[in-house]
């Protein structure tokens, strides 16, 4: 009687997969596809390690979903904060620019001696003579002719430190004018006595800085009487408008030019120099 292990059919279409049970080998018929999460597929597929192999095929599809989708949902959940960031501009910026709205349209507005044919053309002559008296070539000159002349000690002090405040105002209002690079009013004519590279900036007023400057100075140092006292609040003041009324600068510009001005006092008053210091510096150098 033959063997009932004879009679196992499919031994030759067959191929032995998982060993032997019970005596019996477990067979896979070469038509029917294999499974191919399978770790066997995956061991024959990688080549490799069979426990590394085996690790790989353990890790979860869904978990691998649920981790890029995590991953995912978290960059789209910080787009729209970012977009959020760039549409809402902060209340500073805001306000700075509603400012810089103002002022150029009250520039505008106040520039009325601009050109010849403007509302008070005929007030323009009047506003140049202003314009020059607050320029920085008749201070230099009119100041170091004053210090050549002073017979006094105490006068050609005076003297001596109005010039050196005279020149460290052009050499600060040329360094902001230069890193601001503010242009001038369009409504401007660019027919100032004297100018420089640094004129065709707006920002800040050099003809404002000076008169605050000079204006403290000779408030301070000179024995004036008070109608005296007066006339050189008046021209300071009439400086710094002259150069909106002519569409030279800003109201800004102006603004911060008397701030700065007053500034530039307070550091001449710090660096004083006394006639014995001028004569020491001229030692060092010869």
């Amino acid at each position: 009687m033959p063997s009932p292990k004879a009679k196992t059919p499919g031994r030759s279409g067959g191929s032995p997969v998982l060993g032997s049970t019970n005596g019996r080998y477990d067979f896979m018929s070469l038509t029917k596809p294999m499974n191919r999460s399978s770790p066997s597929h995956l061991v024959q597929r990688q080549g490799s390690d069979p426990t590394t192999a085996r690790l790989r095929a353990s890790e979860s599809p869904t978990r691998r979903r649920g981790s890029s989708s995590s991953t995912g949902s978290a960059s789209g959940q910080g787009l729209p904060e970012e977009d959020g960031i760039r549409l809402n501009p902060s209340l500073l910026r805001v306000a700075l620019s509603s400012l810089l709205a103002i002022d150029l349209w009250l520039s505008k507005r106040l520039g009325v001696c601009a050109c010849e044919d403007s509302s008070w053309g005929s007030v323009r002559p009047l506003m140049k003579l202003i314009e020059i008296s607050g320029h920085g070539i008749p201070w230099l000159a009119g100041t170091a002719y004053c210090l050549f002349k002073s017979d006094s000690a105490a006068g050609q002090e005076v003297m001596l430190n109005l010039l050196m405040g005279l020149l460290l105002d052009l050499v600060l209002v040329a360094i902001v004018k230069a890193v601001v690079r503010r242009r001038r009013p369009a409504h401007n004519r660019m027919d100032m006595f004297a100018t420089f590279s640094v004129d065709r900036y707006s920002f800040p007023s050099g003809h404002a800085t000076r008169a605050a400057m000079c204006g403290r100075f000779l408030l301070a140092h000179l024995v004036l009487a008070a109608p005296l006292r007066v006339l050189v609040l008046l021209w300071a003041g009439l400086v710094g408008l002259s150069r909106v009324l002519l569409g030279r600068h800003n109201v800004t510009d102006v603004m911060f030019g008397f701030w700065m001005g007053h500034c530039q006092y307070n550091l001449v008053e710090m660096l004083w120099l006394s006639p014995q210091t001028l004569q020491w510096l001229l030692g060092q150098l010869v």
